[in-house]
């Protein structure tokens, strides 16, 4: 197995792609924007990364492995390594496929870098849930880090309806059974792992399967599963998309039956409110009541009070005023933390709902209807936003309904570049309240 700190002496930096340089450089001034390295020539910076190497005793230098499988093209990429190959491919059920492309496709450079933006791409437009399409790219990303890119089959994503496969060369470093709650990391492509990291994409705890797991259990789907194919030396993950089903005990089926008789005598004191407007507190009184009881008793609510919340929804996108819907969801989780700490999640992702006002919502209205804007119409709408008052990226996402990394890397940064926007601390670029504001110089201009 080659290692990917190794130095290719006869591959300059004409083997190298500028545009994913430069785009990889936009990401990094982005992330750490008083960086010193920012003001660095690009072998130097490469070198810095690790995407460029010098051989000490005889003073040759090359890219590197790394820098090769990040920078480079296909074409020139199996040169080294002939087996290399990338694949996306997706399907409605049947035989046919409905989107594909290949690093051979000649459309793109077909290194691993711009393959992972195309299909976080894809993923951010296609999954409405933020939480659902940060997962994926988490092991999407996993995948690319511990490929071993000179095995043979390639590295491949296939999405199905129900569920998605993620398949790359080369068998786990750590046991099967210790992948979704191992907190060492065991990295075969160290370089690989530094270059995605320094743009806040991965880690090296070894948690990143783990969160994805929890994950996956907060939406009620089925547990991921990781196969080893010790023939093919392939590693397999699946995460379906379809909900696990759970045993219920006879104490939890007698509560759930008394749950729902209670409920067939109160369905039509509440039927009565829901088209009444000056009634909407005494409904929002009854559905965190109706919060009280377990989970599973919720899902199966929904179908006969899916009137009583959508009106609710409706009300809290529509209206400031009407938290209460909120509250009770956040009480939720908050209860549900309590109980399962292998499920707590960070708080700084938490959005205060009461710094986001009817005018902020109503302008980020297009951006939640429509999954596909062009960069423009995006743009536009970030800019309006800001116009209203600074904004932290876990804002944007909520108001946008796009995962944290998708604003960023392809809309934020982009606009801090051309000025229109600026950072609230330009000096603190990981400032724990760092926002976003609009660049009114950028007018008088």
């Amino acid at each position: 197995m080659l290692q990917d700190n190794l130095i290719l002496e006869h591959y300059g930096l004409n083997e190298l792609n500028f545009d994913t340089i430069k785009s990889y450089r936009d990401r990094f001034a982005e992330v750490k924007p008083a960086h010193p390295w920012n003001a660095l020539e690009t072998k130097e910076f490469l070198y810095k990364v690790g995407a460029w190497g010098k051989v000490r005793d005889t003073h040759k230098e090359g890219v590197t492995l790394a820098g090769l499988l990040l920078f480079s093209e296909e074409r020139i990429i199996t040169e080294v390594l002939p087996q290399y190959f990338l694949e996306y491919r997706e399907s409605k059920g049947n035989e046919e496929w409905t989107e594909r492309f290949t690093s051979q496709d000649g459309t793109w450079s077909g290194n691993i870098f711009d393959f992972y933006f195309h299909i976080h791409e894809i993923v951010r437009n296609s999954e409405p849930q933020p939480s659902i399409a940060s997962s994926l790219t988490e092991v999407l990303i996993n995948m690319l880090i511990h490929a071993d890119y000179n095995g043979e089959g390639g590295v491949i994503l296939e999405k199905q309806p129900s569920h998605y496969v993620f398949s790359n060369p080369g068998l786990l470093l750590v046991p099967t059974d210790s992948v979704f709650s191992n907190t060492v990391s065991q990295l075969r492509n160290p370089n690989i792992v530094k270059l995605f990291s320094l743009l806040g994409l991965c880690e090296r705890s070894g948690s990143g399967l783990k969160k994805v797991k929890q994950n996956w259990s907060l939406h009620h789907y089925k547990t991921p599963a990781i196969d080893q194919d010790v023939s093919m030396h392939r590693t397999v993950v699946t995460l379906s998309l379809s909900t696990q089903e759970r045993q219920v005990s006879s104490s939890e089926k007698d509560t759930y039956n008394t749950s729902i008789t209670d409920l067939g005598n109160n369905f039509k004191d509440v039927e009565k409110y829901q088209n009444t407007p000056e009634n909407d507190v005494e409904i929002d009184s009854y559905n965190k009541n109706r919060y009280s009881y377990n989970k599973e008793l919720i899902e199966e609510l929904k179908s006969y009070n899916n009137n009583v919340n959508s009106l609710n929804k409706e009300d809290n996108y529509c209206n400031n005023e009407s938290n209460l819907y909120n509250n009770d969801v956040n009480s939720y989780n908050k209860n549900h933390n309590s109980c399962n700490n292998e499920q707590e999640e960070d708080s700084s992702n938490l959005v205060n709902v009461e710094n986001i006002d009817t005018k902020l919502w109503g302008i980020a209205a297009l951006a939640r209807e429509k999954k596909r804007l062009s960069p423009n119409q995006m743009e536009h709408i970030i800019l309006e936003l800001c116009k209203e008052k600074p904004l932290m990226l876990k804002e944007f996402a909520y108001l946008l309904e796009r995962t944290p990394d998708g604003v960023r890397n392809n809309y934020l940064t982009k606009l801090l570049r051309k000025g229109q926007l600026q950072l609230k601390y330009p000096n603190q670029p990981n400032h724990p309240k760092q926002a976003y504001l609009f660049n009114k110089k950028d007018i008088e201009k």
